[in-house]
């Protein structure tokens, strides 16, 4: 199939806006913590990108897609839990393919590296003020290669998740004619947002609480740059959702793109928008004030919980699933405080909860095979099921290597770097040098950063 220079565009402009999707992240988190560790925590994301893209050449698009793509592409599917790393190691046979001039093989590589660096830089908030950046630069490339790429071949490359035969449908519906329901996930609500959501849920646990959690106020330092961050994450999530549409035949007709794309479009925003409401109603009946942090973290729930639905519900759906998702999402993040875990930014309350209700309220708000629409149950079992997988998949491969990580190198920074700034401690810099007290690499540590301000 040849791809015209319209749609190659597309999709170049699409990978752009999911890249800077992690700048934008490193915003949002960075606002949200604490003033002493605001730059530790925007390398992390910064430090994913520089390994992922690399890793993403050399084995991770042939782990994820290479029996999908290329000269060479077949055969190199194992146990439909991901394709050989080797396969086209380097991207060897994949320039070639897609396009007129091949460049579209390569559009795509990219478009698909992006997914994998932000996917790893969500992982980042469940662990802010505490941990060595040298651990978690080792635990980028073991994470994105045994937990990430394996997932997205499962969901997206043809594999145990995506509906072929033999997968997880095929298992649980084999031989029952229409029953035989594919997983519906247009964008990345398990491969992505459930994948990160257990993974820093995980890391929470194994490295443990920062000193004085829930004892003393750990609230955001820099609220204009949590909604800015909020901005940029929304406006690059329609590269996330909308690029994600894949052509089949008919593409030189495109009223069929411009109409799916369209949906897609539509019901991000409103979804996204819907969830900022169902967020601050809940902050208002529950605290008396709809705060800003509220809204950007609704922004944020709404678009996580759009992502596997974005093909599959109508615009008035995607309103409902909005509210809904806002709502709990709102109640999830406190969560941490019942049972104890140290979810630093609220991966657990926002990716992980919201990843499953999207998911999952396909199997009843899906047009197509959803229960609220004529559709029987076969299509909630299908998405129940694959949430399930990921969340199993994602905790076994991020216990062991965050177990690995603690046992060989740690993971936590010195009691009195984290206490002071571990801004200082691990980058020999300071966020804010506004009274010139910490410049560069020297200087004392201010009064505020040692009250933990």
């Amino acid at each position: 199939m040849e791809l015209g220079t319209g749609y190659l565009a597309f999709v170049l402009v699409a990978a752009s806006l999911v890249l800077l999707m992690t700048p934008g992240l490193a915003l949002f988190y960075g606002g949200m913590t604490r003033s002493k560790g605001v730059l530790n925590m925007m390398m992390m994301s910064f430090g994913a990108m520089a390994i992922i893209a690399p890793i993403y050449v050399l084995w991770g698009f042939s782990m994820s897609y290479s029996d999908t793509l290329g000269a060479n592409a077949s055969g190199s599917d194992i146990a439909m839990l991901f394709a050989n790393p080797f396969h086209q190691f380097g991207l060897d046979g994949v320039q070639g393919a897609l396009g007129e001039d091949g460049s579209g093989a390569l559009i795509t590589v990219g478009f698909q590296m992006t997914f994998a660096i932000i996917t790893t830089a969500l992982v980042s908030g469940a662990i802010a003020d505490r941990v060595k950046y040298s651990a978690w630069l080792v635990f980028v490339p073991f994470w994105v290669t045994f937990s990430y790429f394996p997932l997205a071949h499962m969901v997206f490359g043809g594999g145990f998740l995506s509906g072929s035969e033999g997968g997880l449908a095929d298992m649980l519906f084999s031989g029952d004619g229409g029953a035989n329901t594919a997983p519906i996930d247009y964008a990345g609500g398990t491969a992505v947002h459930i994948n990160a959501g257990v993974a820093g849920l995980v890391l929470a646990l194994v490295i443990g609480k920062r000193i004085g959690f829930g004892t003393r106020p750990m609230r955001p330092h820099n609220l204009p740059l949590v909604m800015l961050g909020a901005g940029l994450l929304w406006f690059g999530w329609f590269g996330f959702n909308v690029g994600s549409w894949i052509p089949a035949e008919g593409l030189d007709d495109g009223t069929y793109w411009a109409g799916e794309t369209g949906l897609v479009w539509v019901n991000t925003t409103v979804c996204a928008a819907a969830a900022i409401l169902g967020w601050i109603v809940i902050e208002k009946i529950r605290d008396g004030k709809a705060t800003s942090l509220g809204a950007a973290s609704g922004v944020v729930a709404g678009l996580v919980a759009i992502t596997p639905a974005c093909g599959a519900l109508s615009p008035v759906g995607s309103i409902i699933l909005g509210l809904v998702t806002g709502a709990l999402c709102a109640l999830a993040v406190g969560l941490k405080y019942k049972f104890g875990f140290d979810d630093s930014l609220d991966v657990v309350g926002v990716h992980l909860v919201g990843g499953l209700v999207g998911t999952i309220a396909i199997g009843f708000l899906g047009t197509s095979t959803g229960l609220f629409y004529g559709g029987g149950i076969e299509q909630l079992v299908v998405q129940t099921a694959i949430a399930l997988f990921a969340i199993l998949w994602s905790g076994i491969i991020t216990l062991v290597i965050a177990l690995a990580i603690k046992v060989v190198i740690g993971w936590r920074v010195d009691e009195d770097d984290e206490e002071n700034a571990i801004d200082s401690s691990e980058h020999g810099e300071s966020g804010y040098d506004l009274a010139g007290a910490v410049g560069g690499r020297t200087g004392t540590v201010p009064t505020t950063e040692k009250d933990g301000i």
